[in-house]
């Protein structure tokens, strides 16, 4: 068989906002086969939100396939873009709670969870706090949120030795006298209500991670400004705060999800989430599958990891 390619275009059947409590509503929608088997895609960032492309991950004949907007970024409302949003809510544990009230929403019994990058992390808090809710998880690019994680992204000798030029535009937007913690440094910037000064500091700051997140380099893009400070903002308070888990929490409670089918999928040059993130996760967890994609990075539309991800998606279609 073939390098496989994502499904073709698929519309949206329904789609709402769903008030989740403490002033916030998240965007949903729903395609594929109504009367098919239930998945919910869970984007990274925190604050990515979710694109047509991931609908095209699942079978649509065999699945309903669930997207949404996590707190405060995409299409939900209110848009941490916003100055003065109150984003004290914005948690995991409320995360996961959306998560719950959504499946309870559609009427859904169980579902298979997907979720990349900073999506990993959340698919995993969820199914290790319902595991009855889960049939099967596919993870990308996991994140555990260890302690090394944070310098080797944002401190001087970790990914920054692969990319000195880029870096130095990172840094550089930092006065010297504040660069010993640059992501304190830029939480200040993008908490300013001037757009002259966060607009700026989340340019920097998604530029930096665009940079890094796929093997070979891509044209830059044109951004969305609302989404990009939405994106920037939500990244950089959940990286400043251990993303509200204790520490180890994913591997510790790895048991939870221990009879769960799961496949994970990891770039061998993924410098965002690096390899030994899932290779601790999988040895920890026997039911689980690992896939090493040896020409691929952080992205989940670079060809092998795509590939991968939608062998996962084939293979745990009804009937299959």
């Amino acid at each position: 068989m073939g390098q496989r390619e994502l499904y073709p275009p698929i519309e949206v059947d329904a789609c709402g906002l769903l008030d989740v409590g403490d002033g916030d509503q998240i965007y949903w929608e729903t395609c594929g086969n109504p009367a098919g088997k239930p998945a919910v895609f869970l984007h990274g960032g925190p604050g990515g939100g979710a694109t047509v492309g991931h609908r095209r991950l699942f079978d649509p004949a065999a699945y309903r396939i669930v997207l949404l907007d996590q707190r405060n970024c995409g299409r939900s409302q209110p848009h941490a873009a916003q100055p003065d949003i109150d984003l004290s809510a914005n948690i995991t544990e409320h995360l996961v709670g959306d998560l719950e009230r959504l499946r309870e929403h559609l009427g859904t019994e169980r579902w298979l969870v997907l979720g990349g990058s900073w999506g990993s992390t959340l698919a995993l808090s969820y199914a290790q706090a319902h595991p009855d809710r889960v049939t099967e998880l596919v993870l990308r690019g996991v994140y555990l949120v260890l302690d090394a994680d944070e310098p080797w992204c944002f401190a001087e000798g970790g990914v920054s030795r692969l990319f000195p030029d880029e870096w130095e535009q990172f840094r550089d937007l930092i006065p010297a006298a504040e660069r010993h913690d640059l992501v304190a440094a830029y939480a200040r910037r993008l908490a300013d209500r001037d757009p002259a000064v966060h607009v700026p500091a989340a340019r920097a700051w998604t530029r930096w991670e665009g940079t890094t997140a796929t093997l070979l380099p891509r044209p830059d893009e044109e951004q969305d400004v609302p989404g990009m400070v939405a994106c920037a903002r939500l990244e950089n308070r959940y990286f400043r705060s251990g993303c509200f888990l204790e520490p180890g929490q994913l591997l510790r409670d790895v048991d939870r999800i221990r009879d769960i089918p799961g496949v994970i999928v990891n770039g061998r040059y993924d410098l965002l989430t690096p390899l030994d993130a899932a290779w601790a996760l999988h040895r920890a967890w026997p039911a689980s599958e690992l896939h090493v994609v040896p020409d691929a990075g952080h992205a989940f539309d670079e060809p092998g990891t795509l590939h991968q991800l939608i062998e996962a998606t084939d293979r745990f279609r009804p009937g299959t």
